[in-house]
């Protein structure tokens, strides 16, 4: 059995030489990552059925663990929205309580993926399926929200797609335009409040000329989403809008710290939820490694341990259930605002933690007031930043092999189920590279005589490939007298038990007209297969070299 992965949190490399100017930057970095989270953790949650605080203390309580524990120097981990179709199908289908059970499991089974060093297997789900996948989730984000951008008085939404389109069309007439109003600014601030203070801008060129005092600049510090929800609360709170807020809905968020809670757990509701449970560790893991590959790219620290961090979110996902929390993974639009605003260590990710617990403790109370239709304004931006839209302009640039997996995985995300389009992605992946490395291998005649036959065999003679060796098998019998045939493997890369197989039956075929059959200038995995099994002993050791030439 190989080693299993050891429990090294990366704090603990990094806590070696640090110092001061480090934990300031780290500080500065985990209080804007923590003002950030605010807004994103309670529409998180509210868009996945949730009450607003399974958001907020999954931030706090998930974002502090996987940065204590995770194997990645920058990483912030929390509520993500790549959750929020995957948790609302299962509160819809299964009820809030298998939700945590699920939640648990499956954090369980990231910490194994992890310890057993299953990390890098991540890696080999196909770019054009996390594509596909990624922008059907931000479709259906954003379907989601359109309830509370456009006002509409509906009591809760169906989980899947064509319901959802037919119950906003039936609540069409119960648009309320304040409710649009607010979702359209909120979605316009944030498209504009970068791209305002950004150094090239007209706006940041004449603050510049005329000297503005540093406290007008200092405010291009402050994240959008948080300028957006505390702007147009206010916004509606003095102007009376009719909209509905958090209060209205919620009953506001519940001051105070969150009760530990044991879930009903029975192994019979355990293997109920085997499906709900793959599909959050499945996604979770994606994501985190997704998140953490980023950040290398990003930051200047070491690179992540990619089994550190998944035992990290197997903790952080087994903990928070007790607390009323939802799933959580890396976030990627956090962990670059992270690492934009200096940090240097997994410090900064408990800054974090701590400045959104803080946040949460004092401001409970002014939570009521927030409007549902700028939290929705702020997931429509996120969708949309979320999906990678230009992968579909680009299609025409890849084969039809990359556009099939790409689109079914795209269609099949957002008309039935993201577990379902995920399998369907890896079955075509795997159908379609057996196709490709089928197509690949070949064999070629080199030569011979009327009772030698010489072939070269290229690429790789495995289960998808084996019919290219028939016609050499047709050969010999109908051949009217016993041969020799020869086959020069030096470019064979690799055999299978199939191809052994095949190479078995040409051999029985010749053996049975008093032929035989050998194998030249063989390389190492093939070699070693056909002397394990015993092939090899039974090839005819005394022949020549098969002549050169044919295709190479």
């Amino acid at each position: 059995m190989p080693p299993l992965a050891p429990f090294r949190p990366r704090l603990l490399q990094e806590l070696r030489g640090y110092n001061g100017e480090r934990l300031v930057k780290d500080m500065g970095a985990g209080a804007t990552v923590g003002i950030v989270a605010l807004p994103l953790a309670m529409a998180f949650a509210i868009a996945s059925g949730l009450n607003p605080e399974a958001g907020l203390w999954t931030a706090i309580i998930a974002g502090f663990l996987i940065s204590a524990l995770g194997g990645s120097a920058v990483q912030i981990g929390g509520p993500a929205g790549a959750f929020i179709v995957i948790v609302y199908g299962i509160v819809e289908r299964y009820g809030l309580a298998n939700l945590l059970i699920a939640t648990f499991s499956a954090g369980v089974l990231l910490f194994l993926l992890g310890w057993f060093k299953l990390g890098s297997l991540v890696r080999y789900v196909p770019i054009s399926v996390v594509i596909g996948f990624t922008n059907g989730i931000a479709v259906l984000i954003g379907l989601s929200q359109l309830r509370d951008v456009l006002g509409l008085d509906v009591a809760k939404m169906p989980a899947d797609f064509f319901s959802q389109i037919a119950t906003l069309a039936r609540h069409a007439d119960s648009f309320n335009p304040w409710a649009f109003g607010l979702a359209a600014a909120c979605v316009f601030g944030l498209f504009l409040w970068p791209r305002l203070w950004a150094s090239e801008s007209g706006f940041r060129k004449k603050l510049d000329e005329l000297q503005t005092v540093s406290a007008l600049k200092a405010t291009s510090r402050v994240p959008a989403p948080v300028i957006a929800l505390v702007t147009l609360s206010l916004l509606a709170w003095a102007l009376d809008m009719p909209v509905e807020t958090i209060g209205s809905r919620f009953g506001g968020i519940p001051p105070g710290l969150p009760a530990f809670e044991l879930p009903d757990f029975s192994w019979e509701t355990v293997k109920l939820l085997v499906v709900p449970t793959v599909t959050l560790a499945m996604l979770g893991a994606i994501e985190s490694l997704l998140c953490a590959r980023v950040a290398d790219q990003l930051s200047d620290r070491p690179k992540h341990d990619p089994n550190q961090e998944l035992m990290a979110q197997g903790v952080a996902n087994a903990v928070v259930p007790f607390f009323g929390g939802m799933p959580a993974t890396g976030t990627i639009a956090r962990t670059v605002t992270n690492i934009r605003a200096g940090a240097t260590s997994p410090v900064a990710g408990i800054v974090h933690a701590a400045t959104l617990a803080l946040v949460v403790l004092a401001a409970a109370p002014l939570a009521q007031h927030i409007p549902l239709a700028v939290l929705a304004g702020v997931l429509l931006f996120v969708a949309w930043n979320m999906g990678e839209w230009r992968e579909f302009a680009r299609l025409k640039q890849f084969t039809n092999h990359y556009r099939l997996m790409l689109l079914s995985t795209f269609f099949v995300t957002v008309v039935f189920d993201l577990t379902v389009a995920v399998e369907l992605g890896l079955v075509l992946a795997v159908v379609l590279f057996v196709r490709r490395q089928s197509d690949i291998f070949r064999v070629d005649a080199t030569g011979g005589s009327d009772t030698r036959l010489h072939y070269k065999l290229y690429g790789s003679l495995f289960f998808g490939a084996v019919a290219k060796i028939d016609p050499i098998v047709a050969a010999v019998e109908n051949a009217p007298h016993p041969l020799h045939v020869v086959l020069d493997a030096s470019q064979l890369i690799s055999l299978d038990t199939t191809g052994l197989d095949a190479l078995e039956q040409l051999h029985k075929a010749l053996d049975k007209r008093g032929g035989h059959l050998s194998m030249t200038h063989l390389n190492e995995q093939p070699r070693s297969l056909l002397e394990r099994s015993g092939f090899a002993a039974r090839l005819h050791p005394d022949t020549p070299e098969a002549p050169s030439g044919g295709a190479g």
